[in-house]
């Protein structure tokens, strides 16, 4: 089910964030595999590596960088995302990535697919989302309040740093896939970022 409410163009966001996996890209990285490789249970998998002693946290980053490496190679977008994000900074407004990635596998997905953004939130830049951190970070690079902000995600992480920013929380949501029982939490759901436009009143 898609959620479409047309907006004001007064009601229209001061700035956008998106997440990186599963929202601007096709979702690739299998964290099951990770978490096998890494020995871990079915648990957050950077809040479990930061835990970790010195050595073993070091064998469990390399893991997942390389898997971030092969994903970000191998990585496609999703349709309409690279228009999407131009309609968005044509208009006028500043566009940020916000991912629990590293900073190089942004990069790399950034160059490859020649997508630009005005800001990179990366695990490495301090606490990671579903800490409102991130977005607070990103509303002071931009001077902007986080209520005048959206962040469109595909997880709930995404939608519950958004919420506790203040800010107004979409869920990509591939409508091929069974609707997660915490959609609800969203203040948006769209099943295609061609939506995005219409909704935040950019024509």
């Amino acid at each position: 089910m898609t959620y479409t409410v047309l907006m004001s163009i007064a009601s229209r966001p001061r700035a956008v964030i998106f997440d990186l996996d599963g929202t601007l890209t096709v979702a690739t990285i299998d964290f099951d595999a990770i978490r096998a490789e890494i020995g871990l249970p079915n648990e957050p998998i950077l809040e479990a590596v930061l835990q970790m002693p010195p050595a073993e946290r070091a064998r469990a980053e390399a893991i997942l960088h390389r898997h971030e490496i092969e994903a970000a190679e191998a990585s496609r977008l999703q349709p309409f995302a690279v228009e999407v994000v131009a309609a968005i900074r044509a208009g006028g407004i500043p566009v940020a990535l916000m991912t629990r990635n590293s900073r190089w596998s942004a990069r790399h997905f950034m160059d490859k697919h020649g997508l630009a953004f005005d800001f990179i939130r990366a695990r490495e830049d301090g606490p990671m989302k579903p800490s409102p951190e991130p977005i607070h970070d990103i509303c002071r690079a931009f001077a902007v309040s986080p209520t005048d902000t959206w962040a469109v995600g595909d997880f709930r992480f995404d939608l519950i740093c958004a919420n506790a920013a203040g800010s107004t929380s979409v869920l990509f949501h591939d409508p091929s896939l069974k609707r997660p029982d915490w959609a609800d939490e969203a203040d948006h759901v769209i099943n295609s970022l061609k939506e995005l436009l219409p909704l935040m009143g950019i024509a």
